[in-house]
């Protein structure tokens, strides 16, 4: 049984794109009655899913409980930010119900359970689930796929290892974009996680991360105590690297119409094999933001929020793999 007197927290893990920011905004729209908090961490320099998830702040999650840790990965900075971070969390007045953290799509869960072990809050709270997201598309077409080798020999991927790692760690997978995989790419997604999964872990399809906030939160799981269960390819090292992925932020002008971008956005992803496109772009004559969302190809776009005061500066965060981060082609691309 969870120790009554300490606060609970769900870690959302995932890979870059598969929809955690889009789950955690619908939890913080349907609460359940809870006071939440939420730390953020992005991989990149740009705070895009911090911004995002603040523009859903109310009383139930005020935008104060809303912290965001970027330019790192949140499993890598554990005592220098991530511990006093938290402290800030639970020293607030009303202190949280329940608090949310999203790791980056690059961070490794088990790690961030293992500080959860520190003497600064480990009589405080505990970790009621880790729940992964998968964007079932993606997993179905084997983008998550290690290489074969020779024989029936496979090599894991920095992608594979990663995504591995994250799914090993979870206590519930959410099947995202369910509605885009259809009913033969779940049942391939679900299939392929489970022949890697090292214990039976349910998994639900959502949409749009819509689903009741009672399955997610209170899953009792303590998962800080049962590290043994989830093995991670990283076990037995100090520390890992992030060497195998890289990010760049790109300025841009002001777009005197936003179709042209993002085909270039949908051409770049193909062409250079980009894993993750995200930012806010000033659009001529229009005072709200548009909000780019692209993973891979698959390129989303929407006004979410006026720039009021704020410069209208617009700025993309692109992340891919080291070896086809082409820095000086992505902004000639981007940029025309």
């Amino acid at each position: 049984m969870t120790d009554l007197a300490k606060i609970p927290v769900t870690i959302v893990t995932g890979f870059l794109g598969a929809g955690k920011t889009t789950l955690i905004r619908h939890l913080l729209t349907n609460p359940g009655g809870r006071r939440l908090a939420v730390l953020v961490n992005e991989f990149g320099t740009v705070g895009v899913d911090g911004e995002i998830l603040r523009g859903c702040a109310d009383e139930s999650c005020p935008e104060e409980a809303i912290l965001e840790l970027a330019n790192g990965c949140i499993c890598c900075t554990v005592a220098d930010e991530f511990i006093p971070t938290m402290e800030r969390l639970l020293a607030m007045a009303r202190k949280p119900d329940h608090i949310l953290i999203e790791t980056s799509g690059l961070a490794l869960p088990k790690p961030l359970l293992k500080a959860f072990d520190w003497p600064a809050i480990r009589s405080r709270v505990t970790v009621d689930g880790v729940v992964a997201v998968a964007d079932a598309q993606s997993v179905a077409a084997g983008q998550f796929a290690p290489e074969p080798g020779k024989g029936a020999i496979q090599h894991d991927t920095p992608l594979s290892e990663v995504f591995g790692d994250q799914m090993a760690c979870a206590d519930l997978i959410l099947l995202s974009k369910a509605d885009l995989a259809g009913a033969a790419g779940l049942e391939a997604a679900r299939a392929l996680i489970a022949a890697e999964l090292p214990r039976p872990v349910p998994m639900l399809p959502v949409v749009e991360g819509a689903i009741d906030p009672q399955i997610l939160l209170g899953l009792g799981a303590a998962a800080e105590d049962d590290l043994a269960q989830r093995p991670s390819h990283h076990d037995g090292e100090e520390e890992h690297e992030h060497d195998d992925f890289s990010t760049i932020v790109v300025e841009l002008p002001e777009q005197e119409s936003a179709a042209p971008l993002l085909a270039a956005i949908e051409t770049l992803a193909r062409e250079q094999r980009i894993l993750r496109v995200k930012g806010h772009v000033a659009v001529a004559g229009k005072p709200m933001r548009l909000l780019v969302q692209a993973v891979g190809a698959r390129v989303r776009s929407q006004f979410d929020r006026p720039w009021g005061n704020a410069p209208r500066a617009s700025r993309l965060v692109v992340i891919a793999e080291r070896g086809d981060m082409n820095e000086r082609k992505i902004r000639a691309a981007l940029t025309g």
